[in-house]
């Protein structure tokens, strides 16, 4: 059994961390209230780059959390990752460390920016580079996914709370996938054509997507990354994946190897599949597979 770093305890972390979340609801509310009028929208963009935006909601949602976990917790022996700080400092080896804080503070940047309510703020405590503990806001739906390691639940604001709702096992083409907009390529839609999914649901974030399906309104979401092409990190995968290993899914690559954490650039790149059955993931994966070599859809297979 995995113990919290010595003067921690579970039950006193979750409540500071949730009180953290919904101070940070509040923030990306504001900003984002802020972009629906258009007037403003310049305002809060903090560079020019499309395809890598940074907004003031994700500098101050960053700020705050790091800031807070350092004063509450200034005698834990932990250290913290963060999108944000490593674009800054784009690496720090003294990030190899039993216990790491991974952070992304506005998951979704993209679709924040043109005002859908696709976007989640990630934070996840990893235990020797796997997520341990996991949390994933999204404001506009007022749902905080909480996994404390042992169990996961999702919180309204109002405290009410409720428990993943997987829906039933069914056969890949009966399923219903969760995908990006912004990060879809033409592998990736030659993918979802051959496999000729029920139903594809279109939307940003990837802890929208994992909680989309922990939630049972979707069943898979598969992630395909080009080489030397842009590829998610760290901040994307170790909360969502928290929260939905803990609820009785899976998150793999396409051979079915758990995710590997801590790599010197954060890159989680190749094809990532995530579903709602850990029984049945290695299966699905294998599947997915056969279709992409039948198809010579991704010449990228080692």
């Amino acid at each position: 059994m995995i113990k919290l770093p010595f003067g921690v305890d579970k039950r006193n972390l979750i409540s500071y961390l949730r009180g953290l979340s919904w101070e940070a609801s509040e923030i990306l509310l504001y900003y984002a209230q802020i972009l629906k009028d258009s007037k403003n929208r310049d305002d809060i963009l903090e560079n020019g780059n499309k395809d890598d935006p940074v907004t003031l909601a994700d500098l101050r949602v960053n700020e705050i959390i790091i800031r807070k976990i350092n004063e509450k917790y200034s005698d834990v022996n932990w250290k913290i990752l963060s999108e944000e700080n490593v674009k800054l400092t784009p690496y720090d080896s003294d990030l190899y460390h039993d216990w790491v804080w991974v952070l992304d503070p506005l998951d979704g940047t993209k679709d924040f920016i043109q005002g859908t309510s696709n976007y989640a703020m990630h934070l996840a405590l990893n235990y020797k580079n796997k997520p341990f503990i996991g949390l994933v806001l999204i404001p506009e739906k007022d749902e905080l996914w909480i996994a404390d390691g042992e169990e996961v639940w999702c919180e309204k604001r109002n405290g009410s709370r409720f428990n993943p709702s997987f829906s039933e096992n069914k056969d890949l083409k009966d399923m219903t996938l969760a995908t990006s907009k912004n990060h879809r390529n033409e592998h990736l839609r030659n993918l979802i054509k051959k496999i000729d999914f029920k139903e594809v649901k279109i939307m940003g974030s990837i802890g929208c997507k994992i909680a989309s399906i922990v939630r049972g309104d979707s069943d898979i979401y598969i992630c395909l990354s080009l080489p030397n092409k842009s590829s998610p990190k760290d901040w994307d995968f170790a909360a969502p994946e928290a929260i939905l290993r803990s609820s009785g899914g899976a998150i793999t690559n396409l051979y079915n190897q758990g995710l590997t954490y801590g790599k010197s650039n954060f890159e989680q790149g190749g094809i990532i599949v995530a579903s709602n059955s850990i029984v049945h993931h290695k299966s699905l994966c294998l599947e997915i597979k056969e279709i992409i070599k039948k198809h010579d859809l991704y010449p990228f297979l080692p």
